[in-house]
């Protein structure tokens, strides 16, 4: 039987999976990759990891294929940009440091962009040659597939949408180190951003207030409860959303637009509420483009990792 290595570099987590050519994912395992605030290079977690799947296959793997956080290089398999957080991340020779250690070939592309690729060949835009997928979780990534291939860019950048301006006006820096991006209104954190701004600035009754370390889910949880102040917090970080989406889609005109990502776990509220605002600004041509929640969950960048390998 024919199998390949997917691999998932996360922020905080590595995920392998060995995987048969039908897409079944055969062996798993998920290791941290934050254990010790990333005094150990995330590599050294990788290829260990990698060591012990591997020992446990009857079979060698063909190939390796690898969805890494991070701006990457895919031509040389580099990290080239990556969060403040996490610093010894760039500059990882991902793709010599694998193909040296396990004698395999080795593709590398960022996390969205594979995750998108697995949800376009698996999982809600299966079958469609054009898709945009949106990861959002602590930040917004994306992935655009056109004519079933997803963008690169010459710099390893496609699909980088989380950093399009929103608020030119905004006064805070983004992580990236410009202001007003789609990460600072739509990610989990700008979510919870955006809540606390809405509490300083109201004397409105909200069970938001009794919560002292407030998360994006709180926000959804209040919202569905009926909380009046959270229903407005929400509809304004639809709006941001929808109008988000709307000028990526004028750009690409996909056949489908798959929300992922943690917050994606809001459901139905959270796809409603951004497909109201999009159909608002969006071109009109565009106005009926299908709304999706993504369905591989945390195995989307492992499945897109190995379609990557599997067609070289």
């Amino acid at each position: 039987m024919r199998t390949w290595l997917g691999i998932d570099i996360g922020g905080t987590a590595v995920k392998i999976g060995v995987v048969d050519e039908s897409g079944d994912i055969l062996l798993s395992e998920t290791r941290s990759v934050s254990f010790d605030g990333y005094k150990t290079p995330i590599m050294t977690t990788v290829s260990t990891l990698a060591e012990e799947i591997l020992a446990k296959c009857a079979e060698k793997p063909e190939g390796i294929g690898v969805s890494a956080t991070g701006q990457i290089d895919v031509h040389t398999g580099t990290v080239i940009g990556v969060g403040a957080h996490f610093g010894n991340w760039l500059g990882s020779e991902i793709k010599e440091i694998l193909e040296d250690k396990f004698h395999l070939p080795v593709t590398v592309i960022n996390d969205a962009n594979a995750a998108a690729l697995g949800e376009q060949c698996y999982g809600r835009a299966k079958g469609c040659e054009n898709a945009l997928v949106v990861t959002i979780g602590t930040g917004v990534g994306g992935g655009i597939v056109v004519g079933g291939r997803v963008i690169h860019g010459i710099h390893g950048a496609g699909g980088e949408i989380g950093h399009m301006v929103l608020n030119r006006d905004e006064g805070e820096a983004c992580n990236c180190g410009k202001h007003g991006c789609v990460e600072q209104y739509c990610s989990a954190t700008g979510i919870v951003r955006i809540a606390k701004k809405f509490l300083a600035a109201s004397t409105a009754p909200s069970s938001l207030r009794s919560i002292e370390a407030l998360t994006c889910k709180d926000v959804f949880d209040a919202g569905k409860e009926g909380d009046a102040l959270a229903l407005e917090i929400l509809e304004q970080v639809y709006a941001y959303l929808g109008e988000f989406l709307a000028n990526v889609c004028n750009v690409t005109d996909p056949e489908v637009v798959v929300l992922g990502g943690g917050v994606s776990k809001a459901g139905q509220p959270l796809l409603e509420g951004a497909q109201r605002y999009y159909k608002k600004y969006v071109f009109h041509a565009c106005r009926e483009t299908r709304f999706a929640l993504a369905s591989l969950g945390n195995d989307a960048g492992a499945y897109g990792a190995f379609k990557l390998v599997l067609e070289g």
